[in-house]
């Protein structure tokens, strides 16, 4: 089994920072790529930023040169620095990690129970 766990929300006044931190544990053989993605109520999940094992990153642009994601593979660890943060940022975070699993290299795709960030004065 994986497990997929976030930590580092808060509440931050705009154009403040934080980071976020994402771990996958178990029986990982293996790590494809894992990312963050963001949900308000009554809207969908947005893609917010992705890093592959090649070490192709992606973002969204309502964070490209704000936010920053880096990845410790050995800890099977993934970071989110959120910086010059807005109010509109305001979400719940969640990570997601893609992978293979256990004696047989079986695929995994699973996200996080996610981690609240607030941006308010």
């Amino acid at each position: 089994q994986v497990q997929v766990t976030e930590s580092g929300g808060g509440l931050v006044q705009p154009g403040g920072s934080l980071r976020l931190s994402c771990q996958a544990s178990g029986s990982i053989v293996g790590i494809d790529h894992m990312g963050w993605g963001r949900a308000v109520p009554g809207k969908q999940r947005e893609e917010v930023a992705r890093i592959r094992d090649n070490g192709t990153i992606n973002y969204a642009l309502a964070v490209k040169g704000r936010f920053i994601i880096s990845r410790d593979n050995a800890q099977n660890t993934v970071y989110l620095q959120m910086n010059n943060l807005k109010p509109e940022d305001t979400a719940v975070y969640y990570c997601n990690a893609v992978g293979q699993y256990g004696q047989y290299r079986r695929g995994f795709d699973y996200w996080g129970r996610g981690t609240q960030v607030t941006v308010s004065s």
